[in-house]
This record gives C-alpha cells, structure tokens and sequence, in this order.
C-alpha cells in the first residue's frame, strides 16, 4: 500500500543515522566564578586586590574614600592595578566615579557605543 512506502512496513527496521556535533567545554561543570567587592582604602590594599585576581577573582573596587582621601595615591593605586591587570591578560574599567570593575584573562568587558532610546 501507499502508506506502507510512506511510514515503512512493520517488522522492517529502519537505520537511523545519527549526526554529532562536537562542542567545546568551556569550563566544567561545579566550577565557580567568584565575583568580590573590595575597598580601597591605601595604597597598601593594591596586594590584596592583585592575589585575588591572579585567583581568577572578578573584583568591583570601591575606590571613593581614597578618591576622597589622597587623589594622588589614587592615581598611583590605579595604575598599579592597570599595569598587573594588563600584564595578565585581563581588563579593568571605570565605573561612575566610584568604582573600578576588574577582570581575569578568560572574562572580557564589551565596551560598545551607547544605545540611544528615544
């Protein structure tokens, strides 16, 4: 019969070819990303806030009391942390006025153009 060309007749078995597709683990299952939030009160935080990045940390920086405080020690502090990030592979960037956000090498920050919403 027609139906039986269509959908097969019973009792024959059909190979069903299967296709895979191998994809890439980015990372395994149970692994965490921590994300820390830090204040930089002096010059003397700049070790912590390094260790915890070469761990692979994501760390926001509060950095407004030392802005407040000392903005040349400010400077000094930041670049520091520019240079070790860089070194590394990672990112940093500010956020409002208040904030540094810094990142390990396997996580990038998208610094596209603003969306205007009108």
């Amino acid at each position: 019969m027609v139906l039986d060309s269509i959908f097969g007749k019973k009792g024959v078995s059909e190979t069903v070819s299967d296709e895979f597709i191998e994809l890439e683990v980015l990372k395994e299952e149970g692994q965490k990303i921590n994300i820390r939030i830090e204040t930089l009160n002096d010059y003397r935080d700049i070790q912590g806030v390094q260790k915890y990045l070469r761990e692979g940390n994501i760390i926001f920086l509060r950095i407004k009391k030392m802005k407040e405080r000392d903005m040349g020690e400010l400077k000094r502090s930041v670049e520091r942390l520019r240079r070790t990030t860089v070194a590394m592979n990672g990112d940093i960037i500010g956020i409002d006025e208040d904030y540094l956000i810094l990142t390990p090498p396997f996580v990038k920050i998208h610094r596209g153009e603003e969306v205007k919403v009108e």
